[in-house]
């Protein structure tokens, strides 16, 4: 029995065996830390492959078939140099982090994964 592409990631999103892609926003978006996810599941070393690709692309483009859609974090700067440099750095960490949403796919609503259809 073979899984849908939402299947798969509600199925990774549930499970402790992923660092690199968590839910966010209270259960209402998909969190992926590109670089881990790109060595944790797409690499060469994962025994067993939960996508069928070894690129973020591919599974980006799965992401916007099924209607998700890509959240942008906006950051309010210091108007000090310091405090604005630092922010900086934190903000180029945290640009790694690619946020998705499709209101058919809600943690706190399970029955809804059944609506998410490809395009």
């Amino acid at each position: 029995l073979t899984l849908c592409f939402p299947e798969k990631l509600w199925k990774m999103l549930e499970s402790d065996q992923f660092q690199s892609i968590w839910w966010s926003e209270g259960g209402k978006c998909v969190a992926i830390n590109k670089d881990l996810f790109e060595m944790e599941v797409l690499g060469r070393g994962v025994c067993h492959q939960v996508f069928n690709t070894r690129h973020i692309r591919s599974v980006i483009r799965q992401l916007n078939l099924y209607g998700f859609t890509k959240v942008q974090r906006d950051f309010q700067r210091s108007a000090s140099l310091p405090e604005f440099l630092s922010e900086e750095a934190a903000a180029s960490a945290h640009s790694q982090i690619l946020y998705y949403y499709n209101p058919s796919f809600n943690r706190a609503h399970p029955w809804l994964l059944g609506t998410c259809k490809r395009r």
